[in-house]
């Protein structure tokens, strides 16, 4: 049996990754750039080597890095608005946060040399049989190709996900985001938190130019952000890949994804907002998550007529009994300039 603080670490020529076996989350991972310089790009909770509360939900206990979620999202009590339609809490397919995986053991499985492989089945009721992940470093560069594969037992429509988290620089404005202005985006149609400070439900063209409920508006393309807060934001039709360029430290971190599985990206702007345990004001990262979802909004909402869906973006998939479908996504580091002052 798999425990939940179970890891398999895998080192290469280019650096070296960390698996848990909780979420089947990327962990601790260093990435050696040319000249032998050590980057370490994805974030852990602050909390994550402490005694969290029991109701934690799984997904919260050890967070970090990068996992699939599958379905993405999660139901709740949501009166329909602006466009939007309405759900209820009680779960449709799942009743766990992003997803049965990401709160749950993974066991870890025999694969070729060079590779991790990981895999989780579902409950019997639950419409996916189970999931495939594969890790594998590329022997040549400072990259990771992963591959995911979902087992369908019968048919079903869900939003899906892949949840790259990565750590910030203290310093405000000094990673950017990389996206083209030619990309459209969307805020998040509620409040996220107490503390968020975007209008709500707004369309945006060009995706960083922010109305703020305060008045006036905030270019979203620097991070961290200026004031504390915690936001999400959905980019629409992205190409299949986007960069996190740190300015502090002198990297860039480049994502490619297939966009016809993840037509969309979230940037989860977390950045030092919730002030309730365990985050405590204290949870300083960016999101940059390819989904096929209408933000984290669970299966009632993206599997309907919305906002975005309405815009010709799917925002989630509809699945066969007995299909087995496979994506791929890579991670790759390179060295970029460090900017002074």
């Amino acid at each position: 049996m798999t425990r939940l603080g179970e890891a398999r670490s895998l080192v290469w020529q280019h650096g070296v990754v960390s698996v848990e076996s909780l979420g089947g989350m990327i962990g601790p991972t260093l990435f050696v750039l040319d000249g032998g310089r050590q980057v370490a790009p994805f974030q852990v909770a602050p909390w994550a080597t402490e005694t969290v509360d029991a109701e934690v939900p799984g997904i919260l206990k050890r967070l970090r890095g990068e996992w699939p979620c599958v379905p993405f999202g999660s139901d709740a009590d949501r009166a329909p608005a602006g466009g939007w339609p309405g759900s209820v809490a009680a779960p449709t397919v799942d009743p766990f946060p992003h997803g049965y995986s990401s709160n749950h053991a993974w066991r870890f499985e025999a694969g070729e040399a060079g590779s991790i492989v990981l895999a989780i089945d579902y409950p019997e009721d639950h419409p996916v049989r189970g999931l495939k992940r594969t890790v594998t470093p590329d022997p040549n560069a400072s990259a990771m190709d992963f591959e995911l594969e979902i087992d369908v037992r019968r048919d079903c429509t869900l939003p899906m996900g892949l949840h790259p988290s990565f750590r910030l620089p203290a310093k405000a404005g000094a990673m950017r985001i990389e996206v083209g202005s030619e990309v459209a985006g969307m805020t998040f149609p509620g409040p996220v938190d107490a503390s968020s400070i975007f209008r709500q439900g707004e369309l945006l063209e060009p995706w960083h130019d922010v109305p703020l409920l305060a008045g006036g508006r905030l270019d979203v393309r620097q991070v961290p952000l200026p004031q504390a807060t915690e936001e999400v934001l959905q980019l629409l039709e992205m190409p299949g890949r986007a960069a996190l360029w740190n300015t502090a430290e002198g990297y860039r971190v480049k994502l490619a994804w297939e966009a016809e599985h993840f037509p969309s990206a979230l940037l989860w702007f977390s950045n030092r907002g919730r002030q309730f345990a365990p985050w405590n004001g204290r949870h300083l990262a960016l999101g940059l998550e390819p989904v096929c979802s209408a933000f984290d909004l669970g299966q009632q909402v993206s599997s309907a007529d919305n906002p975005i869906s309405r815009r010709g973006t799917p925002t989630a998939r509809t699945f066969r009994a007995g299909e087995r479908f496979v994506t791929q996504y890579r991670i790759e580091v390179e060295a970029a300039e460090i900017e002074q002052g």
